[in-house]
């Protein structure tokens, strides 16, 4: 099955759930924790499957930043002359 097709099925299942959803509030009353909780899940439901029904219609893929190589080579010496070294302050000085 496709993606369009899988996300498709899950749209009808949640459509069900709804449903469903609508005929326990007329049983058993809308004012309940439970069954506002259980309408609150659903509607995070709903709302993922839209994102993810976005998701599968942008073709684009996301943008991954090109690799930086880098080489095994020892660093120049020049780099760290009048560094101080973590902690430790100067090379030249005594630590604090």
């Amino acid at each position: 099955m496709s993606v369009h097709d899988e996300l498709t099925s899950v749209q009808r299942c949640l459509e069900d759930l709804f449903r469903s959803i609508g005929r326990l509030e007329q049983q058993l009353g809308g004012s309940g924790l439970e069954i506002r909780r259980v309408r609150t899940d659903a509607d995070h439901l709903r709302d993922s499957v839209a994102l993810l029904r976005q998701a599968a219609a942008s073709p684009a893929a996301p943008n991954r930043p090109d690799l930086v190589t880098i080489s095994d080579a020892p660093y120049d010496l020049s780099l760290w002359t009048d560094t101080d070294d973590e902690g430790l302050g100067a090379r030249d000085r005594r630590a604090p």
